[in-house]
């Protein structure tokens, strides 16, 4: 077995670093997590160097007046938020206004996002009606930090209150587990006429939820009247997941599914939710040596599967979903053979920006 060294974060995040260029940024939430991954790294290691990577790649995005290229507000896209969260650390570090007017003008998509009539925002204008369970991720971590920058403690009232419905209303009594989506409106082929439900456990939306309640404490008053509920809630979905872990340490694509033909362990969602694991322990939310245990095991999974080193001395990270959503043209309809045909993709940051977490967080645990 090959030892990657005490500081794999640090070795993964160079890797990054080195091959993604300026050029190559897109206003995306898989951007922005791995970018994010990379800054924490930074800090950790006292590499100012990625802080001046991280800048380097908002910089052409973001004009004098805060406008961001691409960036549309009338789509009301949550996954246009989640690359708004470095906005606060570039602000804070160079206090160029242009990164808080860009911050303030993905609030103002926040404020006026459609809602289901029980009061969660829409995924997207083009998904009326419809939870995603990773939306969660995609907009309440900024969400948080803009409420805990800008004194608004109503706000936070609103994101807790969103976190709680998604549970409750995407949760699976007999599995504990979540699923990926609900229509309110039953209108999607992919729904279940009576629950409005998506027929199935995607790993990767698991552990955007799961890291999303974390990231979201981050921020949350310690006084917050639903802070256990919170805790309570991530607690409950992690035991819920360890009951479906592989002998190997990872979870499969479809957590459920596991002896099923085609079925396969993927990176991302493994990587989220060692992360997960590790930072629940971390923030004293969870104790028990077993989790921690289920956690490096998870990492050592990875590491053992889908994780290798080229000629030039770089990282690289394969077994990850490239994508799965749901509806859209052509229309993706949530069966299992729906999830295990799209294309499985090395390097792709939706694995990478977890697996540089679940590494810091197992490194500053030691």
């Amino acid at each position: 077995m090959m030892d990657w060294g005490e500081h794999l974060s640090l070795a993964m995040a160079e890797s990054v670093v080195a091959r993604y260029k300026p050029s190559q940024m897109r206003w995306h939430y898989e951007h922005g997590l791995v970018i994010h991954s990379c800054l924490l790294v930074g800090k950790a290691y006292g590499r100012n160097d990625f802080f001046d990577w991280a800048y380097s790649m908002y910089d052409p995005m973001i004009a004098g007046d805060g406008r961001i290229a691409t960036y549309r507000l009338g789509e009301y896209n949550l996954d246009q938020i989640n690359a708004g969260r470095n906005l606060f650390a570039l602000y804070e570090q160079t206090k160029e206004n242009r990164f808080l007017l860009a911050a303030k003008l993905l609030k103002q998509q926040l404020t006026t996002q459609p809602r289901t009539l029980g009061g969660v925002f829409w995924h997207k204008e083009i998904y009326p009606w419809q939870i995603w369970l990773d939306g969660v991720y995609m907009q309440g971590p900024f969400n948080a930090q803009f409420c805990k920058v800008s004194g608004d403690t109503a706000g936070f009232d609103d994101i807790v209150d969103q976190i709680i419905k998604v549970y409750q209303t995407l949760r699976d009594e007999k599995t504990g587990l979540l699923y990926h989506a609900f229509d309110e409106s039953r209108g999607q082929r992919w729904s279940d006429i009576e629950t409005g439900l998506s027929p199935h456990f995607w790993g990767r939306a698991i552990g955007w939820y799961c890291m999303a309640i974390l990231d979201v404490l981050d921020f949350l008053p310690s006084m917050h009247p639903k802070r256990g509920e919170l805790a309570k809630i991530l607690v409950s979905v992690l035991d819920a997941l360890l009951a479906y872990q592989d002998e190997s340490g990872m979870w499969y694509q479809v957590v459920d599914k596991a002896g099923q033909d085609g079925n396969y362990l993927e990176t991302s969602c493994t990587g989220m939710f060692a992360y997960s694991l590790l930072k629940a322990l971390r923030t004293g939310l969870i104790s028990k040596e077993h989790y921690r245990k289920q956690a490096l095991k998870a990492l050592e999974g990875i590491k053992a599967t889908y994780l290798r080193k080229d000629d030039k001395g770089q990282l690289h990270l394969g077994g990850i979903c490239s994508v799965a959503g749901l509806g859209g043209n052509p229309y993706r309809d949530g069966t299992f053979h729906y999830y295990i045909c799209e294309p499985v993709v090395e390097d792709d940051f939706k694995g990478v920006g977890p697996f540089i977490l679940a590494c810091l967080e197992a490194e500053q645990s030691r």
